[in-house]
């Protein structure tokens, strides 16, 4: 079986690539700019005993987009799951927001899922079977001061979800989306002190997510027991919006 996973190197990426690898998958590792990282990844998905594909390019790209699948594909071989986890952010109060910031988050977050999905579903087809994750947030959910963008292309990728959901249902390819809260990565490293404890302080269980916590749960909707999942939008938050 095999598993592309974007924005493999670091955070939720590169613990998704190595669950899944201990799950069975050849793991394709996509990246754009840490090739040390991913390379790290990569000897954690071979330690598994499966195989480990870096595919470097920006997946706001529609030309590095294309080549993420074919080399997966001829390398690897069918893809039978792609995660959609790659995203970036560029906050600000929308006053003080241009327009560039604003298509950039939407062209990585959410564009380039759009681009990446319609790519393998192909493959998926012919085999009458797949798995498309994709990587939402509890933003999109319930929007988030200062990320109007990022807000946006999350609500947007949800939107994405449920449709293509319905879609491809009949030929037994689920579409999914995991909104994960406040989690420990680099992304999150990059907030206020003072910020990430008044997050902390709205979450039932009192502490920011890890990443393996999330992708224990993308490896569950990988797998035949999520077969009748489809659709859905699951947060992993801790409780932050209860």
């Amino acid at each position: 079986m095999i598993a592309v996973v974007t924005g493999a190197s670091r955070g939720i990426g590169a613990m998704t690539a190595v669950c899944l690898a201990r799950h069975g998958y050849d793991v394709a590792i996509n990246y754009r700019l840490s090739e040390e990282a991913a390379k790290k990844i990569e000897r954690a998905v071979k330690h598994e005993g499966r195989q480990a594909l870096l595919v470097p390019g920006d997946v706001g790209n529609e030309e590095d987009a294309k080549r993420i699948v074919s080399m997966t594909e001829q390398n690897l071989g069918p893809i039978d799951v792609l995660v959609n986890n790659a995203g970036v952010t560029e906050d600000g109060l929308m006053l003080r927001m241009s327009d560039e910031q604003f298509v950039q988050v939407l062209n990585t977050n959410l564009v380039s899922a759009f681009r990446l999905s319609r790519l393998v579903l192909p493959g998926m087809l012919k085999k009458r079977r797949g798995r498309i994750i994709n990587m939402a947030s509890v933003a999109g959910i319930y929007g988030n001061a200062g990320q109007v963008n990022y807000s946006s292309a999350k609500a947007g990728l949800i939107g994405l979800t449920k449709s293509l959901a319905k879609e491809v249902g009949s030929r037994n390819i689920t579409v999914n989306a995991v909104a994960p809260g406040l989690i420990q990565t680099d992304m999150s490293a990059k907030l206020d002190e003072s910020l990430i404890k008044s997050i902390a302080s709205r979450i039932s269980l009192g502490r920011l997510g890890k990443p393996e916590e999330v992708a224990g749960l993308i490896c569950f909707l990988a797998s035949d027991e999520a077969s009748y999942i489809t659709g859905q939008v699951i947060e992993v938050s801790g409780g932050i919006s209860m």
